[in-house]
């Protein structure tokens, strides 16, 4: 196995372990116990920060390399590509229902390809057509099972809508500055960096809570904050931030590092996979046949999508040119 082609699966593996850990954040509203969401994801980030803060000065000489412009960027990607895109994830589950947002997330591969196809030009659009066109079947399937349930018509619907196309947005923004980001990393500094994005997201938790005790949105302070059904929150919350935060941001990191952007960003399309299984595990039921084929749909396009991407690449060490 040559060393160009082991650090690829490294990275694959990585990326795979990264989007696993991330698809907890769609289980975060089955586990409330009575609680708000804004309870739950306040105390996760304030969890993450803390983490973050705790791990930090282990990795203190990666941290002598970084500039502090390089800190500001890695906690704002945090505020970004954490608390937001988590709350962006939840409310959609809320509102919309595990499949929706799942679906939402499922387009994101094929929108980082057509970002990267816009800067460089490599594939003919053309050849982006059918991928494209069967995600857009796939979601317009699963829309259309959402308008038969009670639950999914009118407003509610549409606010699920729009929290699924803000996450694939925050999504979007976090892997293109987070990328570029990356290469201007020392190799070592990794960790460090994972550690700053936990930090700014517990900093803008922590100065969000008094304006959600102030706007009467936290249950926490009614409810108690010592009782069997509060531990289970925090509970739920710190096994959330640990994998979410530490696991899946780190793994993602390190694969970030191993894989080209336009590779990487399909691997995300796993992410809605792991989501629609542990979504509908928590609902206690199988998909129906219209949802299960509108997500084969979603993948299929994804997976021909990836096929598509790579045949350049493919070619090219096939026929090598020669200089």
């Amino acid at each position: 196995m040559t060393s160009s082609r082991a650090i690829i699966l490294q990275g694959v593996a990585l990326a795979v372990l990264a989007t696993l850990s991330w698809a907890c954040n769609f289980i975060a509203p089955y586990v409330l116990q009575g609680y708000s969401i804004q309870d739950f994801m306040l105390v996760r980030f304030l969890m993450a920060g803390l983490l973050g803060a705790v791990l930090l000065p282990f990795y203190r000489a990666q941290l002598r390399g970084l500039r502090p412009r390089q800190w500001l960027t890695g906690m704002g990607l945090g505020v970004l590509g954490y608390l937001g895109y988590s709350s962006c994830i939840a409310g959609g589950v809320i509102y919309g229902g595990p499949l929706l947002i799942a679906a939402f997330i499922g387009t994101v591969p094929v929108l980082q390809a057509l970002l990267g196809n816009a800067q460089h030009r490599s594939l003919r659009w053309g050849q982006l057509a059918m991928p494209i066109g069967m995600l857009g079947l796939g979601l317009m399937l699963i829309n259309l099972q959402l308008l038969h349930e009670p639950n999914g018509v009118g407003t509610q619907m549409w606010v699920g809508l729009a929290f699924s196309l803000a996450a694939v947005l925050l999504w979007l923004s976090f892997s293109v500055v987070n990328q570029a980001a990356i290469e201007h990393l020392h190799t070592s500094a990794t960790t460090a960096w994972t550690c700053l994005m936990m930090i700014g997201a517990g900093l803008a938790a922590l100065i969000l809570t008094p304006l959600a005790w102030m706007t009467n949105l936290l249950r926490l302070p009614i409810l108690g904050v010592a009782t069997p059904d509060a531990l289970h929150l925090y509970a739920w919350a710190f096994m959330i931030a640990l994998l979410s935060s530490v696991i899946g941001a780190g793994a993602w990191n390190l694969a970030s590092r191993r894989l080209p952007m336009v590779l990487s960003g399909q691997l995300i399309a796993l992410e809605s996979f792991f989501a629609t299984v542990l979504g509908l595990a928590f609902h206690g039921r199988l998909p129906s046949l219209v949802e299960g084929i509108g997500l084969a749909l979603i993948l299929f396009g994804t997976v021909y999508s990836v096929r598509v991407i790579l045949a350049p690449t493919r070619n090219a060490d096939e026929h090598p040119v020669n200089l």
